[in-house]
Parts: C-alpha cells; structure tokens; sequence
C-alpha cells in the first residue's frame, strides 16, 4: 500500500487562507476571554484541553461593541492514492470554520459558537478513502476503510457561565447541533491534530459524539476540576450532511476532567448510547473512554502535544 497526501496551506479556499492569517497574526490575549476557565482552554463542546494550548493556538480576536468575535479555520487540500483490493483514489477537500460570539456581565457570560463545514461538497461519493477505517453509512451501505465526510452543521449551541468565585463556576451548554460530554476532545479541535487532514483511525468510536442533535450538557467547575453531565440524540448524523437531524434527548453521558498542571488534563467519562447504527437500530452502546492530553512548548518555539486515550 502506498499512499501520497499532497496538502495546500494557501490560495486553495478562504480557509486556507484564514488559517495563514491566524498564524501570522496570533498575538494571543492570556488570558483570552470566551476560551480558559481554571480547568484549561476550552475546546470543543465543553471539553477541556490544557491552558498552555491557548498560547500557540492560532485565533482571531476582534471586539465589536460589548462582544468579543473569534474566529478559528482550517483547511486542506488531499490527493491519496491507494494500491491495492482495499484501496483508491481521490482527490479532495477537508476543511471547517469556527466562527464565534463572547459576551461577558458582570459574573455571567454568554457565547455562541458556530462551527461549519464544506465538506458534503468537497467530498464526492459521501466518503474518501481510509485504510482500516469504518464508521457511519454511505448509499445505505456501511463505510468499511474509507471516511464520511463532516455534516454542514458541525456545532450550532451556545453557553452560559456564571461566576460563583475566582475559581468556581456553573455553566449550561446546548443547542440543535452540539458536542456531548463524552470522550476526548474531538480530533478537529485537538491541537495535536491541527495539521493533520484525515480522521484518525479511532475517530468514529473516540469522537463519535462531536456532532450530536439536541445537546444539552449542564456542569460545575471548582479549580482544577469539571465535572458534567449531558442529553442528546443518541442516533448519528444520515447522509444527508446539508441538513439538522431533530429529535428528542434519549442519550445521556457524564464526564470528569481534571487538570493538574498547565500542561496536562485528563478526562474521564461514560455513556449510554440509545441506537446510534442506523443499520442496527435496535442496538444500544455503552461508551467509556479515559484521555490524557499533554502540551509542550519548547523555548525555541515548536509545540509537541502527545494525546493518550484507550477507551
């Protein structure tokens, strides 16, 4: 087998060029509004990496009037190739836009959080090839060793925190689209998988619950520690990637994270899954994943993040 990505980091779509913006101009607030508590950075849903990951994260932030806008993109451009009975080839596009809103009052905020994603476009044939890899349906057949592309509507939720103390809060996620607080940040926020353009090997089991209907997700935080617990749709996305699958909660999840240091955070969390194979609709799962996620930077400027997570 043999496999070549070729990947375009300008001139190939705004998000492309976005993301040359971002790094060029990412002078970073620390500590940014909208984005740390006292646990870490937040990331994707209400999942937590370590804080030192604000400091090399490549973000816009703008103020507009009492809002701060932030925005984060990434995009890339692949040519695989494939030799093989299991193979093929393809050329495409992986790509999401995280556009969002901060306010803050007093010891109250609010963010709204948007994240999009062309892929149903830049994706042909509702999938791309990837060795050993399985997960969701395409014409009604299930994906073996190739990947579905993301959904159009990647997050449509927001936040609301209040402030008991310095280091204590209670927060209330959701929205239509959201993140469940189950597993480790999703490979598409992970800053240990920034550059990479295909889904890791693990992501439909690990970050299965990334784009998930009907969320909602209520939690405290007190220093070091967060602790949460969610209802969502448990069914996953169908083929249609354009659209918002409605429904009511039937899924429930529960989640610790706790972050000893500034480099580090570890989670915790468990879940039951109400028929998420459209295939077999009739089976339930039981979900437990544990995660650490380490970040370093070295003095002379290059980030290494190192992501441990049997599940």
């Amino acid at each position: 087998m043999r496999t070549r990505r070729y990947l375009a980091s300008a001139g190939v779509t705004l998000w492309l060029l976005a993301e040359l913006t971002l790094r060029c101009t990412a002078q970073q607030i620390n500590p940014m509004p909208g984005v740390e508590n006292t646990v870490g950075y937040l990331s994707s849903g209400t999942s937590i990496e370590p804080k030192t990951t604000s400091e090399s994260s490549a973000m816009i932030h703008r103020s507009l009037g009492s809002w701060t806008f932030m925005f984060h993109a990434n995009a890339f451009l692949v040519d695989i190739q494939q030799n093989g009975p299991r193979g093929a080839n393809k050329l495409f596009s992986t790509n999401w836009l995280m556009p969002a809103f901060y306010r803050q009052f007093g010891k109250q905020s609010l963010s709204v959080r948007t994240m999009l994603s062309l892929e149903p476009a830049t994706i042909t044939k509702r999938r791309y090839p990837l060795l050993f890899q399985t997960g969701e349906t395409a014409y009604g057949l299930s994906i073996v060793d190739g990947q579905h592309p993301h959904n159009f509507f990647m997050e449509l939720a927001a936040r609301y925190d209040f402030k008991l103390s310095e280091r204590s809060q209670l927060f209330v996620y959701g929205g239509p689209v959201g993140d469940a607080a189950l597993g480790p940040t999703a490979f598409p926020h992970r800053a240990s998988s920034s550059e990479n353009p295909l889904a890791p090997i693990g992501h439909h089991m690990q970050d299965a619950t990334h784009i998930a209907s009907d969320v909602i997700t209520v939690g405290g935080v007190e220093g070091p520690v967060q602790l949460e617990v969610s209802a969502f749709q448990g069914r996953e996305p169908g083929e249609n990637r354009w659209s918002i699958r409605g429904g009511k909660p039937d899924s429930f999840s529960g989640r610790i994270t706790l972050a000893p240091y500034k480099t580090v955070s570890a989670q915790f969390s468990t879940g039951r899954i109400k028929n998420p194979e459209a295939l077999d609709p009739a089976l339930d799962t039981m979900r437990m994943t544990a995660s650490i996620h380490h970040d370093l930077q070295l003095s002379s400027g290059p980030v290494f993040e190192l992501d441990l997570g049997p599940e």
